[in-house]
C-alpha cells in the first residue's frame, strides 16, 4: 500500500528545474515570483523572473496545473538543474477534491516527457492566475474568467473550450497592459500570427486612452540613479553580496586584466566640426525617426579606422597560440544599467548605413535601460566603445571586454580654448583612450587606427572619402 501511495504522488506532481538560459550559464537569482502556492498555472505561462549574469529573462513553465511548492525564495541564487517550484497536475485527485464549495479544474493533458523548458514561451494569458478558493469561502468568479472556468467554478460542469488566446511573448504582454492594449483587439503581422511590438504600438491609435508619455532612453544619459538603502543608525558599514551581473562583471575583469596585456593611449581632439554635423543630420530626413547624438558619428568613425587597419579587429587563441583575425565588426557598446555594466554589441555593424547605425544603437540601448538585453545580444563582441563623458569624465584607462583586443573610451566634449588656424579660440574638444592588447597590436598599429578615428572626428568628411 506504502509503494502504491508514493508511486501516486510521484504521477501526480511534476517538478520544474532551473534551466540554462543561454551561454552556458551555470546559475541564477530568482528577483520575483509571479505564483504562490494554490495558483493556477498553464503551459507557457511566465511563473517567475530569474538574473543571469548576463541579463534578467522571464521564465514560463511548461506544464498546466495548480502550484504545491515554491523551493526557494525571492533573491535565492539557484544552481542550473535545480528544482525551483512542484505543480500538482492532477488536482482532482487529492484531498481538494473533498472542497464541495470551490471543485477544481479538470486537468489537462500532461505534456510530453520528452520536453524541455522553454526561456521564453509564446501564449501566455494576460492573467491566468487564479487562487484556489479555500473552504467556507465564497468562490463568485471573476468578471472577465475563460467560459471553461466560469462554469467549473459555478458548478456547472464542462463548459466550450475558450477561445485561443493571442499569440505573443511576455515582453510585448507586459508592452500591451502597461500601454492599455487588449491583445485580442490587435492584428498580428509576425511568423506563426504572433503579436510583435511594432503590432502593440500600432494599435496605440489616438483614439485609445491616453498614455503618459515616457522620454526616449538617450543613449549618451547615465543609468537610473536608485536611492541608497537606509543605513540602520550607528552602523559603521554595510555588506553587500556579489552575484548575477555584479559577478560576472568582477570575474570578467579580473580574468581580462590579468590575462590579456594591457596598453593605453591617448588624443585630445578638436570635434567641433563633429559636432556641427551632429546638428545638421538631426535635420536632415534620411535620419528623420532616429537618434542622432555625438556616439553614432563616433561610432562610424571607428568602424571607417577599422576598416582602414583590419589587424585591431582580431583576438588572440591562447589555446592554439594562433591570432583569429575577424573580417565582420560585432561594435560592443558599454551601457550602464540599474543592475550594472553590460556590453551588447550591434552585429555586423560594418554593414551598416548611417541611419540604420542609428537605429540600432538607439534599439541597443534602450532594450538594455529596460533590462531586456538577451545573453546572445552580449556575445561574440569585436571591439567595444565605452562613453565615459556622459558623466563628466574627461577620460578613462578602460579594460578590455573578455574575448576582445580593443576598447574605446570618449570624455566628455567641452568648450574649451584651442589654437585653431593659428589663433586662439573657443572649440569643442574631447580625449579619446584606446586600449588594446599588446600581445597582436603593436604600438605603431594601436597608435595609426587611434589617430584614424581622431582624424575622422577633426575632418567629418572624411567618413566618405575613407568608407
Amino acid at each position: 500500500m506504502t509503494t502504491m501511495t508514493d508511486t501516486s504522488n510521484a504521477a501526480r506532481f511534476r517538478e520544474f528545474k532551473m534551466p540554462d538560459v543561454g551561454e552556458g550559464l551555470t546559475e541564477a537569482e530568482i528577483l520575483k515570483w509571479y505564483v504562490q502556492p494554490g495558483d493556477t498555472v498553464t503551459d507557457g505561462q511566465v511563473v517567475c523572473e530569474v538574473e543571469t549574469a548576463k541579463a534578467a529573462v522571464e521564465l514560463p513553465i511548461p506544464f498546466d496545473g495548480v502550484v504545491h511548492e515554491l523551493r526557494f525564495p525571492e533573491g535565492t541564487t539557484v544552481d542550473v538543474g535545480q528544482v525551483i517550484i512542484a505543480v500538482d497536475v492532477a488536482p482532482g485527485s487529492g484531498p481538494a477534491a473533498a472542497e464541495p464549495e470551490a471543485p477544481a479544474p479538470a486537468p489537462e493533458a500532461e505534456a510530453p516527457k520528452g520536453r524541455q523548458p522553454v526561456l521564453v514561451g509564446y501564449g501566455v494569458a494576460e492573467s491566468s492566475t487564479k487562487r484556489r478558493a479555500r473552504k467556507g469561502a465564497e468562490t463568485a468568479p471573476p468578471a472577465a474568467a475563460p467560459a471553461a472556468v466560469q462554469a467549473e467554478l459555478n458548478g456547472q460542469g464542462t463548459a466550450a473550450i475558450p477561445e485561443a488566446r493571442p499569440l505573443a511573448k511576455p515582453p510585448v504582454r507586459k508592452l500591451a497592459k502597461d500601454l492599455g492594449i487588449d491583445l485580442a483587439t490587435v492584428t498580428p503581422t509576425g511568423v506563426g500570427g504572433v503579436i510583435t511590438r511594432e503590432d502593440v504600438h500600432a494599435a496605440a491609435t489616438p483614439e485609445a486612452p491616453a498614455v503618459p508619455s515616457v522620454p526616449e532612453p538617450s543613449v549618451e544619459a547615465p543609468a537610473p540613479v536608485q536611492a541608497p538603502a537606509p543605513v540602520p543608525a550607528g552602523a559603521r558599514e554595510t555588506r553587500i553580496p556579489v552575484k548575477g551581473v555584479r559577478k560576472a562583471i568582477a570575474q570578467a575583469m579580473v580574468g581580462s586584466a590579468f590575462t590579456a596585456p594591457h596598453v593605453t593611449e591617448f588624443v585630445t581632439v578638436d570635434v567641433t566640426r563633429t559636432m556641427k554635423l551632429v546638428a545638421e543630420l538631426k535635420e536632415d530626413k534620411d535620419m528623420a525617426g532616429v537618434r542622432v547624438n555625438p556616439l553614432l558619428v563616433i561610432a562610424k568613425a571607428l568602424l571607417v579606422a577599422i576598416k582602414r587597419n583590419p589587424g585591431v579587429n582580431a583576438v588572440w587563441d591562447e589555446a592554439n597560440q594562433e591570432i583569429v583575425q575577424k573580417h565582420y565588426v560585432n561594435l560592443g557598446i558599454a551601457a550602464a544599467t540599474p543592475r550594472g555594466l553590460i556590453v551588447p554589441n550591434i552585429k555586423d555593424a560594418q554593414e551598416q548605413t548611417l541611419p540604420q547605425l542609428a537605429a540600432s544603437l538607439g534599439e541597443l540601448v534602450a532594450t538594455a535601460r529596460d533590462g531586456k538585453t538577451s545573453p546572445a545580444a552580449m556575445a561574440g563582441g569585436t571591439v567595444t566603445i565605452t562613453n565615459v563623458g556622459v558623466f563628466g569624465v574627461d577620460t578613462g584607462t578602460p579594460i578590455l571586454n573578455p574575448g576582445e583586443s580593443a576598447i574605446l573610451a570618449v570624455g566628455a566634449i567641452k568648450l574649451q580654448p584651442w589654437v585653431h588656424k593659428g589663433k586662439v579660440k573657443p572649440r569643442q574638444v574631447t580625449t579619446l583612450a584606446l586600449s588594446f592588447d599588446h600581445r597582436l597590436i603593436d604600438g605603431e598599429l594601436g597608435s595609426k587606427f587611434l589617430a584614424d578615428i581622431a582624424a575622422i572626428l577633426e575632418q567629418p568628411k572624411r567618413l566618405i572619402t575613407w568608407a
